[in-house]
């Protein structure tokens, strides 16, 4: 079942007489519970792309329905209850509070979210329940990735946004995560939207978008992508 459409989406940035067109007229679905990667070299858009569907931007022209409202047309404080009950977000760097610790982080969601779910039983599900207080300074690059996909998690959101949330990682901690993103899709039914330029990913994903100049170039609908380990990193 569809749960994000795009219409005609285009992102227009203005600076003096300077028109960046971020996006050009972009249309395309996203289905509920699917593992989605938008795939593109630097500049290509995606990440424009990430920040409307997160509510983080607002687009120029066309419409953004997510569970059928349109968020395109959103005020500010709306577009916070959206990013506070709808989505999650995952970036390359960690952004965990440094003063806090592993269980502070994920728990301090729940005074944004009315339907967060138990910060321990979240960490629990991301391995990490025998460092519930240690310090983020205190943990591997992978831990506080899977901290931060946590936190995300806690938030109890319908679709999860990452923006290369591998990128800072070696291979081995990035299956690790990429393997936690694939359960929360397969098992948990969360929308996973994954942006990044690496095309092994893309391997994986239920669908591929290739996104180019601020176009669409193709959607590309994959019935038997391969797990983590199947893919030669």
């Amino acid at each position: 079942m569809s749960i994000v459409q795009f219409d005609n989406v285009s992102r227009i940035y203005t600076s003096g007489d300077h028109e960046l067109r971020a996006l050009d007229h972009v249309s395309f679905t996203l289905d509920e519970g699917k593992f989605v990667v938008i795939l593109g070299p630097s500049g290509a858009g995606k990440s424009t792309l990430l920040n409307l569907l997160g509510g983080l931007d607002s687009p120029s022209e066309g419409t953004i329905t997510v569970s059928g409202a349109d968020i395109s047309k959103l005020t500010n404080n709306e577009l916070a209850d959206y990013r506070a009950s709808t989505v999650g977000f995952v970036f390359q760097f960690y952004n965990l509070i440094p003063t806090l610790t592993v269980y502070e982080n994920v728990k301090l969601v729940s005074e944004i979210s009315k339907n967060a779910l138990d910060a321990r039983d979240i960490i629990g599900k991301v391995g990490l329940l025998d460092h519930l207080y240690n310090f983020p300074s205190e943990l591997s690059g992978g831990e506080q990735q899977r901290i931060s996909i946590a936190r995300a998690l806690c938030k109890n959101p319908k679709i999860l946004l990452c923006d290369e949330p591998t990128g800072a990682l070696d291979s081995e901690t990035g299956v690790m995560v990429l393997k936690l993103l694939l359960d929360m899709a397969k098992n948990y039914g969360k929308t996973i939207v994954i942006v990044t330029h690496n095309q092994n990913i893309a391997k994986m994903a239920d669908e591929v978008i290739r996104v180019k100049n601020g176009k669409i170039r193709e959607v590309i609908e994959q019935e038997n992508p391969l797990s983590a380990d199947e893919v030669e990193w």
